[in-house]
């Protein structure tokens, strides 16, 4: 019963650190990412859809990402989309097959300012990492009376561990992330 609230809570942690690097890799750097387009959502026929779905992304120049919509009829829709994500600050040409996205040259001051959007979102990651712990602890303290105190001790210890892991993990990888965003 212990290790299966462990296992859990490890899995869940580790889902939570997934999610913090795929919010990182959002955040734009210096250079087109098709990564940084793939989450936005798209009004695609009264659904929010996202634009990795209804469109390839490619990216021919360093600056620069094409994106070819499967549907034709989705290109003002999927034009759309972009220009009211906000932090992108895309320009955006549209020849009526392609959507042609440039990316302006990074100021210092909006670099600054990335990095403190990726502080955030780490910040939100490791909350809900929190979270998970207090859950699971929780859940290991209504155990005690079937397996005892001294298990149950031995279990938060192993959480806190667990939970120290996964922190350690965003740290890095925001760490990571900041260098990456300051790099000129």
């Amino acid at each position: 019963m212990i290790a299966d609230v462990l296992s859990d809570a490890s899995a869940r942690m580790h889902k939570a650190l997934e999610a913090a690097k795929d919010d990182f890799g959002t955040v734009r750097t210096g250079r087109a990412n098709p990564q940084m387009f793939a989450k936005i959502l798209v009004n695609y026929y009264g659904s929010q859809t996202p634009l990795e779905q209804l469109a390839s992304l490619q990216n021919p120049e360093a600056r620069t990402l094409l994106i070819g919509p499967y549907d034709k009829g989705a290109l003002r829709d999927i034009e759309q989309a972009i220009r009211d994500t906000p932090n992108l600050d895309a320009n955006l040409g549209n020849d009526g097959n392609v959507i042609r996205a440039t990316l302006p040259e990074l100021t210092a001051d909006r670099r600054k300012e990335y990095v403190k959007i990726v502080r955030t979102k780490a910040e939100d990651a490791k909350i809900s990492v929190r979270n998970l712990r207090r859950k699971a602890k929780d859940e290991l303290d209504a155990l005690k009376s079937e397996v005892g105190d001294d298990d149950v001790a031995r279990a938060e210890k192993e959480l806190e561990q667990i939970t120290k892991t996964h922190v350690d993990a965003i740290d890095t990888a925001l760490k990571h992330k900041e260098a990456e965003l300051l790099e000129i």
